[in-house]
């Protein structure tokens, strides 16, 4: 399997087509999955001196890693001021305490290897009624409380026009450490990095089962890795390995669009060249790539079948936010799938105490991965009290299982979305 027909693919810096598996070979830590997670994880690792080998069933950030928004957001998919009502400030504290490392984990490895990923600096999040922008200014407050200085909440018209060129918002908060990069560059960077360190990556070498132990044994048609720990990092792409987590989580798709070259007219979409997301339940997102397209993305397909026109369901989105590009042609459209939990947080621990897991980020998946592969590496070092910070999080499969999740999703979706329409 090669990579999604998409902008990325079509720009990624040159790569190595890396053998698959066919031997057995031990090592340290077998990672199943080369997206962030495993990526992450691998280079944590890695650099502290483990032999690792990760298996990709398709390419290097094959899946979400390499289609997505490649926004820089912080925090996670509920904010923390959720996780404390329905938690406790118990469980919120510490991972509110890392909600900002994520990013800083990007910045540090893009520097670190060199990484040509596009890096740039900016982000804003977006509101389009007085109501939603009454959520900014908690937003602020909720951050700024958690550490989080610098924000910057604009409501002039003509302040705005600087930062986002269209009249649909009411309320802008500017933030100066969000950002975007090229996703799939960031993954090939990482991988690149990894294999400097002496770690070896496999790819289209799908798992074909996992064999406990003390010792455990991971599968492929043709090899086998024999090691003392397993990180499971599939997400969405999870299929039939390991049923347990396939259960507690839906995969979902998200559709992204590219346009042709704007050139001067980037400029006046967006004049700071920031990454843009609106505050819906269902929301857009959008930033300039680094050769001046504007590469936009919004909705979502419960239980991730791929729509037959992109184009044709996010474009008339774009033109809500950008009527001046109606005679703009579209390049690229292209979709991937986020693993969508019924919390809308993301699920980690163990399946056994050498069997490691991540999985559904629910969207906030580009810093959330970096946070967590960091995580993983210090719990094999034996200082796990940040990985079990996550671990207290709730796993709750969706009601009706498999067979009904998804009209419930997409029933609860609608609820969301009318609220959204009216303004609440």
């Amino acid at each position: 399997m090669q990579h999604a027909p998409s902008l990325y693919a079509a720009t990624a810096n040159p790569a190595p087509e890396r053998a698959s598996l066919s031997e057995r070979m031990e090592a340290d830590v077998c990672i199943v999955g080369a997206g962030y997670t495993g990526l992450s994880a691998g280079l944590a690792l890695a650099e502290a001196g483990f032999k690792v080998v990760l298996l990709e069933q398709a390419r290097v950030g094959w899946g979400a890693s390499g289609r997505n928004g490649g926004q820089i957001v912080h925090s996670y998919s509920r904010d923390i001021d959720v996780i404390e009502a329905k938690y406790g400030r118990a469980v919120a504290e510490p991972l509110g305490k890392m909600m900002l490392e994520g990013a800083s984990i990007i910045r540090e490895r893009v520097a670190r290897y060199g990484i040509q990923c596009d890096l740039k600096n900016g982000g804003v999040y977006a509101a389009m009624t007085a109501r939603k922008v009454q959520a900014l200014h908690e937003q602020k407050a909720l951050w700024e409380r958690w550490g989080h200085p610098g924000l910057d909440l604009v409501t002039d018209p003509d302040q705005m026009q600087g930062f986002v060129g269209s009249t649909r918002y009411k309320g802008l908060l500017i933030d100066p450490t969000g950002g975007h990069i090229h996703p799939l560059n960031l993954a090939l960077g990482e991988a690149e990095a990894i294999e400097s360190l002496g770690g070896q990556i496999f790819e289209q070498s799908p798992v074909q089962r996992i064999e406990r132990g003390a010792r455990p044994v991971v599968h492929t048609a043709k090899g086998q890795v024999v090691c003392s720990y397993v990180i499971v990092a599939c997400n969405a792409y999870i299929g039939t390995l390991e049923p347990r987590l396939a259960s507690m989580s839906m995969p979902c798709g998200t559709q992204v669009i590219a346009t042709e070259r704007l050139g001067s007219l980037a400029d006046e979409l967006l004049p700071g060249d920031h990454c843009v997301e609106d505050n819906n339940f269902l929301l857009d997102y959008f930033r300039l790539s680094a050769d001046k397209r504007l590469v936009y993305g919004g909705g979502v397909v419960y239980s991730a079948r791929d729509p037959e026109d992109v184009a044709r369901l996010i474009r008339p989105k774009m033109l809500k936010t950008f009527p001046q590009l109606k005679d703009v042609r579209i390049d690229y459209g292209w979709t991937g799938n986020f693993l969508l939990t019924l919390s809308r947080l993301p699920e980690v621990g163990k399946l056994s105490s050498n069997i490691y897991y991540s999985q559904g980020c629910s969207g906030h998946g580009v810093t959330f991965t970096h946070l967590v592969g960091r995580l993983l590496g210090e719990a094999l070092r034996g200082q796990a009290e940040r990985f079990e910070a996550f671990e207290r999080l709730p796993h709750t499969p969706f009601p009706g299982g498999r067979l009904l999740r998804v009209p419930f999703t997409a029933i609860g979706a609608a609820w969301y979305e009318l609220r959204d329409r009216l303004g609440l």
